[in-house]
């Protein structure tokens, strides 16, 4: 699929596309015989994952650690395994931070419902 259908599919800009491209979170893509990019149903799962990650607040140094790592194959396995765990850690962490300002929001809202703040 060419670089228009891929956004509208992945739901990035073709600037973020092609920076990404140039920052190495993009890797091989193809090109066909008049130079326009060319993308597979792989750069699909792929872009997919590096948007969750984003999406879940991990850094663009550390997304770009991960695919270093994974361009060094089934060698880095245990390493890119960590990271996700640290990942998913930070993440567990900000979801219980979040839960406790909800609560403390609703408890506000709450006093709202009942008249209790003038």
């Amino acid at each position: 699929m060419n670089m228009s259908e891929f956004s509208n599919l992945v739901g990035l800009s073709s600037h973020t596309l092609r920076y990404y491209e140039k920052i190495g979170l993009l890797r091989n893509i193809q090109r066909n015989s008049s130079g326009h990019r060319v993308y597979t149903a792989k750069d699909v799962t792929w872009i997919s994952f590096v948007k969750r990650l984003k999406e879940t607040a991990m850094p663009l140094e550390e997304i770009l650690v991960y695919t270093r790592l994974r361009d060094l194959g089934a060698e880095s396995l245990p390493q890119r395994q960590i990271l996700l765990e640290q990942h998913q850690e930070n993440l567990r962490n900000h979801i219980k931070q979040q839960q406790k300002h909800m609560t403390a929001l609703e408890e506000k809202i709450n006093l709202y419902k009942c008249g209790k703040v003038g």
